[in-house]
C-alpha cells in the first residue's frame, strides 16, 4: 500500500490482495480507537454510518468495517449501497461519530477502497489517518465486552433521507425536462434516477443495472461515449454521467458535445451569483481548471482562487475562507452549502435547474467560457525534485510564458507518486499549445534526466 497507508482519497488497493478483510477490519477498529482518543465520542455510545458502491468486493469489506467498528463498541448504521456524498450527509444527519464509504470511485472493478468521515460527515486530517494507522501495530487488551460491544442493524431509511435532501437542496421542478443519465452501474444506479424523476423530469437510464462486477465498465464520467449517443439518439435535453460512487459530475449537452467540470462550475457560479448565494463572489478551482474558466469569471467579476490538484484541496480552501463553491475540471464539485464533498447527482441536479430557471439549453449556458486547446506531456524517467531548482529549467518557462503572455500559460506539476514531471500548456491554438509543450517536455528532459 506504500510507505503512508492513507492516500489522498482514504486506503486503496486491489481488493483481496492489498486491501483485505483483515485490513479493513483492523482499520475500522483503529479508525474507532483513534477518534475516541481525540475526544470525538464525548465520552458516549459512538455511532457510525457505513455504505458503499456497487462492487462485489464491498460485500465482503463492509462487513468487515461493520464488525470492526462493533467490535469496539460503536453502533453501525449499515446502509448499503449509497453514493459516498450520502454516507457523509447521512453521517451529518443523524448526529454520528463517524462514517465510512467503501468504494475505489473511478477505478476498476477489482479495486476497493475505504474513506473514513469524521462528524459532520468531514473528511479526516492527516493528523487523524496518521493516528489510525499508528493504532494498526498496538495491542488492545481492554476490547469492549458484553453489553459494551456495538449493534448493527440495517439503515434503509437512508435512501429517503438522502433523495428529501436532494429535493431540499434543489426545489426547483424539471418537468418537461428530458434527461439522460450514465450511474457507471454504480453507487448512483437508484437514487440518480429517482432523485431526477421526482422532480418532474423524464429520465432515460443507461449504465443503472449493476452486478457487481460492471461497475465503471465503459459506463459512467470516464467514458462519456454512450452517453453522448444516448441523448442524440433519444432526443433528450441534456445528460448526466456520474463515477462510481457518484461524487463526480459531467455532462452532454443535446447536440452531444461534452460539457466538463469547468464549464459546469462556470454555470454554477454565475447561477449562485445572481440568486446572491455566491460567498464573496469567489469560486475556489485548481491550478489544472482551463485558462478559459479564469478569463470567464473575471469578465463575470466573480474571482477565482487556485489550489494544488485534488478536491481535498479544493475543500480546505473553501472551509479556511468561508467559500461556498469549488471543484475540479474533472467534475468533483463542491457546494458547501448543501454537501461537504462533491455530490455528482446534486451538481446534476443544480445545472438541470438552471436550464429550467433560464430558458436557455444546456449548450448556451456552457458557453459562458471558452475552453483553450490544453496540451498535457508527461516526462518520464527524470529527477522531479530538481524542477524549481533548476536555473536552466525556469528560465525556459519564463520564456514559454513570455510568448504566450494574454493568450495562454505554462504549468509544470511533479507527480506525487513517480519520477515524472507533468508539462501542462495552453493556449489559442492547438497547434501552439503542442508546439510549446513539446520544446519545454524536450528542456525537462535534458536538464532532469537521471
Amino acid at each position: 500500500m506504500g510507505a503512508r497507508l492513507f492516500g489522498t482519497d482514504g486506503v486503496r488497493g486491489l481488493a483481496n490482495k492489498d486491501l483485505t478483510a483483515d485490513l479493513a477490519l483492523s482499520l475500522s477498529v483503529a479508525a474507532a480507537r483513534a477518534l475516541g482518543d481525540r475526544g470525538a465520542f464525548g465520552g458516549h455510545r459512538a455511532v457510525a454510518v457505513v455504505g458503499r458502491d456497487t462492487r462485489a468486493s464491498g460485500e465482503f469489506l463492509g462487513a468487515a468495517v461493520c464488525a470492526g467498528f462493533a467490535s469496539a463498541g460503536v453502533d453501525v448504521l449499515d446502509a448499503g449501497v449509497l453514493p459516498t456524498p450520502a454516507i457523509a450527509y447521512l453521517t451529518a444527519r443523524m448526529k454520528a461519530e463517524m462514517g465510512a464509504v467503501l468504494s475505489a470511485s473511478h477505478n476498476a472493478m477489482p479495486d476497493n477502497g475505504i474513506k473514513f468521515l469524521g462528524k459532520g460527515g468531514h473528511k479526516l486530517s492527516d493528523a487523524t489517518e496518521d493516528q489510525i494507522s499508528a493504532h494498526m501495530d498496538e495491542p488492545w487488551i481492554d476490547r469492549p465486552q458484553g453489553a459494551a460491544v456495538g449493534r448493527i442493524r440495517p439503515f434503509p431509511q437512508g435512501r429517503e433521507f438522502y433523495l428529501e435532501h436532494l429535493r431540499d437542496s434543489v426545489p426547483t421542478r424539471l418537468d418537461g425536462l428530458h434527461v439522460v443519465v450514465d450511474a457507471a452501474h454504480g453507487a448512483a444506479s437508484e437514487v440518480g434516477p429517482a432523485a431526477f424523476e421526482r422532480a418532474g423530469a423524464t429520465v432515460d437510464v443507461i449504465g443503472g443495472s449493476p452486478d457487481g462486477l460492471n461497475i465503471n465498465d465503459g459506463y459512467g464520467s470516464t467514458h462519456l461515449d454512450k452517453l453522448q449517443e444516448a441523448v442524440v439518439a433519444r432526443g433528450a435535453d441534456l445528460g448526466f454521467a456520474w463515477d462510481g460512487d457518484a461524487d463526480r459530475c459531467l455532462a452532454v449537452d443535446a447536440e452531444g458535445t461534452i460539457v466538463d467540470g469547468d464549464q459546469i462550475m462556470g454555470i454554477l457560479a454565475l447561477a449562485m451569483r445572481d440568486n446572491g448565494e455566491l460567498h464573496d463572489d469567489t469560486l475556489v478551482v485548481t491550478v489544472m481548471s482551463n485558462l478559459g474558466l479564469l478569463q470567464a469569471m473575471e469578465r463575470e467579476g466573480v474571482a477565482t482562487t487556485q489550489t494544488g490538484v485534488g478536491d481535498r484541496y479544493v475543500l480546505e480552501e473553501m472551509r479556511a475562507k468561508g467559500f461556498n463553491l469549488g471543484g475540479e475540471q474533472s467534475g468533483h464539485v463542491i457546494m458547501l452549502d448543501h454537501a461537504t464533498t462533491g455530490d455528482g447527482v446534486l451538481t446534476a441536479l443544480k445545472v438541470a435547474a438552471r436550464v429550467v430557471e433560464t430558458g436557455r439549453s444546456l449548450a448556451d449556458l456552457a458557453r459562458v467560457m471558452t475552453r483553450l486547446p490544453q496540451v498535457l506531456v508527461n516526462v518520464k524517467g527524470i529527477d522531479k525534485d530538481r524542477v524549481e531548482s533548476d536555473e536552466a529549467l525556469q528560465s525556459a518557462v519564463r520564456e514559454a510564458q513570455e510568448e504566450l503572455d494574454g493568450v495562454g500559460r505554462v504549468l509544470l506539476r511533479k507527480s506525487g507518486t513517480e519520477p515524472l514531471v507533468r508539462v501542462m500548456v495552453e493556449a489559442d491554438t492547438a497547434d501552439r499549445a503542442q508546439g510549446v509543450a513539446d520544446r519545454l517536455a524536450a528542456v525537462v528532459h535534458e536538464r532532469l534526466a537521471l
